[in-house]
């Protein structure tokens, strides 16, 4: 019997979209070794949007795509997220198929 579509999915989150070899780095997130991607191309493109910066403190956001397995359940928006051992608050979360889209942030001078 052949693969479900969900399966098919999974499968291509860990062998294309999120292979180390293609788009994914390894990185801390909240304590646990994962592979991740952080999409600056599209942070980029969301800050120009909605730039906020008041008297030298911005705030520092990141666009990560990790795998819904390996991530655990979506977090809730304002929850803390550990980043490289640099902490955030979660601003955004999606599932998108397999893959959550998760925007953190934190004010940095």
């Amino acid at each position: 019997m052949g693969k479900t579509f969900k399966e098919l999915l999974q499968q291509d989150v860990k062998n294309a979209f999120l292979n180390p070899a293609e788009f994914g780095e390894t990185h801390m997130v909240n304590g646990t070794e994962m592979t991740i991607i952080i999409d600056s191309n599209e942070q980029i493109e969301r800050e120009k949007r909605g730039a906020q910066q008041t008297d030298g403190v911005y705030m520092n956001q990141k666009l990560i795509y990790v795998d819904a397995v390996d991530f655990g359940p979506l977090p809730a928006q304002g929850s803390l997220f550990t980043l490289d051992r640099r902490k955030y608050r979660v601003a955004d979360a999606i599932s998108e198929g397999g893959v959550y889209s998760i925007t953190v942030e934190a004010n940095r001078s």
